[in-house]
């Protein structure tokens, strides 16, 4: 039975299936923050809508609700205030099984139906998740607003968009008769139920608390899956707005809210451990470092596991048609929100003997030293700066930034910057370490942060093999190549494959390796390290769900 959601909503849902189908460029959500598109008070009213948060308990009324956490703090110098409600486990999972078989009955239409509403209802309120995403990750306004709002939502959308394609390819009845020769055919009808997987577990970051969540979260909703979202300490207010959206949603379509929950806890609890292990759980979607997602992968046994791990991503240079071009391109792709995407690039490999451009050769120091003549020009300028840097949501990142000192030549060291509006933020320029000779120990290793290496090898094709064997042995979501030579690039594109991560070729104007677009990239493979998944697949949404049927003789 159809839902009067789905209805609303089905013209967007063909638009994001063909999207998936094509590939191309394909919007549902507009990533800019135009008061033509979202209303000329929007960003006011977003923004007294997220001060309205701080200092008080989040208005969440949730069932199990046994007292308050919450202490989060804004990289860019305060303290939020914000308390949330803190769970009793035993109670919350009592309360959506006694939510779950009326969502279930209710059949893929109205799972993606709601799923839909609850997306538009996130757009509407993009400006006030924007805030909170820059003041519990540290990103600046335009980032917050584009990855933490649209952007996070087309991946939300790609995930219904891929639930559907694969739902509706079960038929819900068939009538079956098999011949019998010269005696009365065999003859049964036969009926076939979508039945979710059981309850999902979306565990989220604290740099793109949005942007990673949405997409777990919503395949398993799409999928007549309850969901409980547990964000990390640091980063809880994006997705307890969002959790509380959903929740006024599901009511407003009749279903029970604690379809979806919030499970908030402070730093250092054993909330994390409890929930992955509880036998309701069967889907748990997870984004973090290796050490977490490892643990996940071998002690969530009862739960099928999706993860996004730490990696080290690489950038091969052996040659180039536009010099300053690739320069600006990897620099800018080196300052972006402090290196701290999981996309970023960390290792630059570089022959000894230099690259050819044409201005003629250019030597491995000369590479080095104009990649950090572009750092320190893009960052020369605190208050234009501070847009594309934002501020270091972790303080580890800093003891990080000391000991990556270490590696190598300091070729542009990162020093602290004073934000024109926000006096007390952690705001760090990127650090660029010329290392000589390979010492795969060192350097094949994650350095999360506004951390990069420019690494001599003794010749492109030992960059190449460098770059697949850290892709496989250490992972990696993203590989880039810049070279003239076609039979490089192939060669490049061949270990890209061999070693299962993405490659970009060539980037000089304005695509950077960090970026992934929804409904076109393919944001990891599953098929290295530093992801089990593809955000989004088939395969991310087909295990969520099992099909059960019935049949009788006719």
């Amino acid at each position: 039975m159809s839902h009067p959601f789905f209805d609303r909503h089905q013209a967007l849902l063909q638009q994001a299936t063909e999207a998936i189908e094509q590939r191309g460029y394909w919007s549902a959500y507009t990533e800019m923050p135009s008061p033509k598109v979202y209303g000329e008070t929007a960003n006011d009213d977003g923004k007294a809508a997220y001060e309205a948060h701080l200092g008080k308990p989040f208005a969440l009324a949730q069932a199990a609700t046994v007292g308050q956490a919450g202490k989060e703090a804004s990289p860019y110098g305060f303290n939020l205030g914000i308390t949330y409600p803190k769970a009793d486990l035993d109670q919350l999972f009592a309360a959506i099984k006694t939510a779950s078989p009326a969502w279930r009955k209710a059949g893929p239409e109205a799972w993606v139906g709601v799923s839909l509403e609850i997306l538009q209802r996130l757009n509407q309120r993009s400006f006030e998740i924007a805030y909170a995403v820059m003041h519990t990750t540290g990103q600046a306004f335009m980032m917050s607003f584009q990855a933490g709002g649209p952007h996070a939502q087309d991946r939300g959308l790609e995930a219904v968009a891929y639930a559907w394609q694969e739902m509706r390819k079960i038929p819900k009845m068939a009538y079956w008769e098999k011949p019998q020769g010269k005696n009365e055919p065999l003859k049964m009808e036969k009926h076939y139920s979508v039945v979710p997987r059981g309850v999902g577990l979306v565990i989220g970051c604290c740099t793109f608390p949005t942007w990673n969540s949405y997409p777990g979260l919503f395949a398993s909703l799409a999928t007549g899956n309850a969901v409980v979202v547990k964000p990390h300490p640091g980063a809880i207010l994006p997705l307890a707005i969002t959790v509380k959206i959903a929740r006024e949603v599901l009511e407003e379509a009749g279903f029970d809210p604690n379809i979806v929950t919030l499970a908030a806890h402070e730093q250092g609890d054993n909330t994390a451990v409890e929930l992955a292990t509880r036998p309701e759980i069967r889907l748990i979607d997870f984004t973090g470092s290796s050490q977490n997602g490892n643990w996940l992968e071998r002690n969530a046994h009862q739960a099928q596991v999706f993860t996004e791990k730490s990696g080290v991503n690489q950038i091969i240079i052996d040659s180039t048609d536009d010099f300053k071009g690739m320069v600006r391109n990897i620099a800018f792709s080196l300052t972006l929100y402090s290196g701290q995407m999981c996309t970023a690039p960390q290792n630059i490999y570089i022959p000894k003997d230099g690259v050819d451009t044409p201005e003629g050769r250019v030597g491995f120091d000369q590479v080095v030293a104009a990649i950090g003549d572009s750092i320190a020009k893009l960052t020369s300028d605190p208050a234009k700066a501070v847009e594309v840097l934002g501020a270091i949501q972790n303080v580890g990142v800093l003891d990080r930034i000391d000991a990556a000192r270490a590696i190598g030549e300091i070729v542009v060291d990162s020093k602290a910057l004073a934000h024109p509006l926000f006096p007390d933020a952690r705001i760090r320029t990127p650090l660029l370490v010329k290392v000589s000779e390979v010492d795969e120990s060192k350097i094949m290793q994650e350095f999360f942060g506004p951390i990069s290496f420019g690494i001599a090898t003794d010749s492109t094709a030992h960059s190449i093999a460098l770059a697949e064997k850290g892709a496989r042995d250490h992972g990696a979501l993203t590989l880039s190549v810049y070279s003239s030579s076609a039979a490089v690039i192939a060669d490049a594109r061949s270990a890209a494959e061999d070693a299962g991560v993405a490659l970009s070729i060539n980037l000089t104007g304005a695509v950077f390796v960090n970026q992934s677009a929804a409904f076109s990239d393919f944001h990891g493979t599953g098929a290295n390290p530093a992801a089990n998944a593809s955000l989004s697949d088939a395969a991310f949404v087909a295990n969520r769900f099992r099909v059960v049927q019935s049949r009788a003789h006719v």
